[in-house]
């Protein structure tokens, strides 16, 4: 396959571009405008291609910076490339890409995990309880779980809402995976009522943590 260009790949996008899809992505605060199944489609033809990825992140456009995190190689990134990369301007769509396709995969994630989980900005520190939130729930070793529930039963209500989320994900993963919290993690949830009227459609889980921990372990002892 002959090398393709950064700016042959930013027409291809434009061209891919639906508005319909712009304008409900807008709606939550995303910036793309193509369905991600044609982008994923796009990163498949190129493969890995590291310095194009790098290329294409560089050029700031939403949905080449998608793209870019679909054919990076993950360990390839020094830790302050991925750190500066995370404090950019960037949609939810790909804050949320960064840290599930790069930094979980990358050999930084655990000093990145522990050095955004303690920072002032909300988004940086939503990426590091997001992190967590793996750990709790594939290697908790070493974790305060129940500091962790101290954290979220004073902080989660009054947090801002990407990171509001993040802590009610981390909170819902240790009632799932940790039966000897789950009774505390329950009581938080329901004290607290994050996202309890959050409409939720039909045969999809509740984010409210108290129904997702229930349905989860529903599921694990129907097994």
């Amino acid at each position: 396959m002959p090398d393709e260009t950064v700016t042959a790949l930013l027409t291809e996008l434009a061209a891919l571009e639906d508005p319909k899809i712009r304008a409900v992505n807008e709606k939550h605060g995303d910036d793309h405008g193509v369905n991600l199944t044609k982008l994923r489609a796009v990163a498949k033809r190129l493969k890995t291609q590291q310095e194009l990825a790098r290329d294409l992140w560089r050029t700031g456009d939403p949905n080449a910076r998608l793209l870019a995190l679909l054919v990076c190689r993950p360990k390839a990134f020094d830790r302050d490339e991925l750190d500066g990369m995370l404090r950019e301007p960037i949609s939810p769509k790909a804050h949320e890409w960064l840290v599930s396709y790069v930094v979980k995969k990358s050999p930084h994630c655990e000093p990145l995990r522990v050095a955004w989980f303690a920072d002032p900005d909300p988004a940086i520190a939503s990426a590091g309880w997001a992190l967590t939130t793996d750990r709790v729930a594939k290697s908790p070793e070493g974790l305060d779980l129940p500091g962790l529930l101290d954290t979220i039963e004073s902080d989660m209500k009054g947090a801002p809402e990407r990171l509001q989320w993040a802590m009610n994900h981390c909170l819902a993963q240790i009632g799932i995976s940790h039966p000897d919290l789950r009774a505390r993690a329950l009581a938080i949830g329901e004290s607290l009522e994050v996202l309890k009227d959050y409409p939720t459609p039909p045969n999809c889980t509740s984010p409210y943590a108290p129904a997702w921990i229930n349905e989860m372990v529903r599921r694990q002892e129907a097994q």
